[in-house]
């Protein structure tokens, strides 16, 4: 019985299987009614067809248009906006009308003009006054940089501007130390010496609170540096930074500056010399070479030093002054060989009176020692001078340091005390407001 009964669910299922495929054969008709949409609660289908749309024809999606229906909030932020830009609209105009005034007089002091070079249309004066007022971020903090020359004899005849940066100090780097900033080899016997024929200015591109404190290990007592100009003190033109000498109130037939940039010193080049940079060799001699063509022209005091300067342009300086000083002390000895030579074969002496010569003791004119050039002479006086105050800087050393001591401290108390002072102010408004009107006392809570 049992095997009657597997024969037939064994006929059973592949008389299934059969009917099942049998089915999947027969093509689809076109009348046949596709099975209808699954239930609502099946996933829907992820297939998108958009229906097509005939060329421009757009559909609407029914939402309102906001062009026409903003709040009230909004078209007064728009009236405030719109009424703002007119009125700054406004206001640009009149200030461009009033920049195109007419000059005052005041403004020639300042900008140092006179009535004939000044623009006189209406437009060249805004155009100006334009330029004065985009200046503040290009120009200098002032228009003189130095305060007025000091009366004779007091003030030195001529400026020396020196940089700092690759000609008077270097930094370096070493596993020992780290970074240093290293002095050249003479710059205080370059400084010290030449203070005497110079007003010496050190003008850097660095900014004041680098520089300072650099400028004061190379002068500490002040007695060389006249007066310290930073990158604060600079002018900016077409993305460089220039040393702009005519802000220097100095004449400038009387300055000369000393760098090692050249686009630093591009609007005076006639008084500049331009010196290899420094790169922080121990027997360096650049420095000190420079010194008796400087000094020389200290001691001369020619009328305008850019033509002397044009001169030795292109040039190793150092080199050609020293051969012009080696030819000028030949021309003087044979000068003086020369009129000694006339005056000991023909001339009347006081010792021929008497017989006298070499046997009195007295020597004769050829073996009597050169005598020294005018420029020896003065360089001799100069050394002496820079020997005097050396040995009174060393002699008074202890005392000047405590002087220097002393100020630095009066320094930081007065600005202690103006902070003090200050935030006491501060405190003592906030207590006057806090007291109550009338004299009633305080309540406490």
């Amino acid at each position: 019985m049992s095997a009657v009964a597997l024969r037939r669910a064994v006929q059973r299922l592949a008389f299934t299987h059969r009917q099942r495929y049998l089915v999947s054969q027969v093509p689809p008709s076109k009348n046949v009614s596709q099975p209808s949409s699954p239930p609502a609660s099946h996933v829907p289908s992820l297939d998108f067809h958009p229906i097509e749309q005939e060329p421009g024809q757009t559909q609407r999606t029914g939402a309102k248009s906001s062009k026409d229906s903003l709040s009230s909030i909004e078209r007064k932020r728009r009236l405030l906006a719109r009424f703002s830009l007119a009125i700054l609209a406004v206001g640009i105009g009149v200030q461009l009308v009033y920049l195109g005034r007419e000059w005052d007089p005041e403004e020639f002091k300042g900008k140092k003009l006179k009535l004939e070079d000044a623009p006189s249309s209406r437009w060249g004066r805004m155009k100006t006054r334009m330029a004065d007022l985009f200046g503040l971020f290009s120009e200098p903090v002032w228009q003189e940089l130095l305060p007025p020359p000091l009366p004779p004899p007091y003030q030195k005849p001529y400026t020396l501007v020196i940089s700092l940066d690759d000609l008077l100090v270097n930094s370096v780097w070493d596993r020992q130390h780290g970074w240093r900033v290293a002095k050249r080899p003479g710059v205080d016997y370059f400084l010290a010496y030449l203070s005497q024929f110079y007003e010496i200015v050190v003008f850097t591109s660095q900014y004041s609170y680098t520089a300072h404190p650099i400028i004061e290990k190379l002068d500490p007592y002040g007695f060389s540096i006249s007066h310290r100009l930073f990158r604060e003190h600079m002018r900016s033109t077409t993305g460089n930074i220039v040393k702009d000498l005519s802000y220097l109130n100095r004449d400038l037939s009387k300055v000369i500056v000393l760098d090692t940039h050249s686009d630093h010193v591009s609007t005076h080049r006639e008084n500049a010399i331009i010196l290899p940079a420094w790169t922080g060799s121990s027997g360096d001699k650049g420095l000190i070479a420079m010194i008796p063509f400087l000094e020389s022209i200290g001691i001369y005091k020619p009328q305008d030093v850019r033509p002397v300067l044009e001169a030795y342009g292109g040039k190793n300086i150092p080199i050609e002054y020293a051969k012009k000083e080696a030819e000028a002390r030949e021309k003087h000895i044979e000068e003086w060989k020369h009129k000694r030579g006339s005056l000991s074969s023909g001339g009347f002496t006081l010792s021929s009176l008497f017989g006298g010569g070499e046997v009195s003791g007295e020597p004769t004119a050829m073996n009597s020692p050169i005598p020294p050039t005018y420029l020896e002479q003065k360089r001799a006086e100069a050394q002496q001078t820079y020997k005097q105050e050396m040995a009174y800087i060393e002699a008074n050393k202890a005392t000047l340091d405590k002087m220097i001591e002393e100020q630095r401290q009066q320094e930081a108390k007065e600005m202690s005390g103006s902070l003090w002072n200050m935030i006491a102010g501060k405190k003592t408004e906030d207590d006057k407001t806090s007291q109550p009107k009338g004299g009633e006392a305080p309540t406490q809570n």
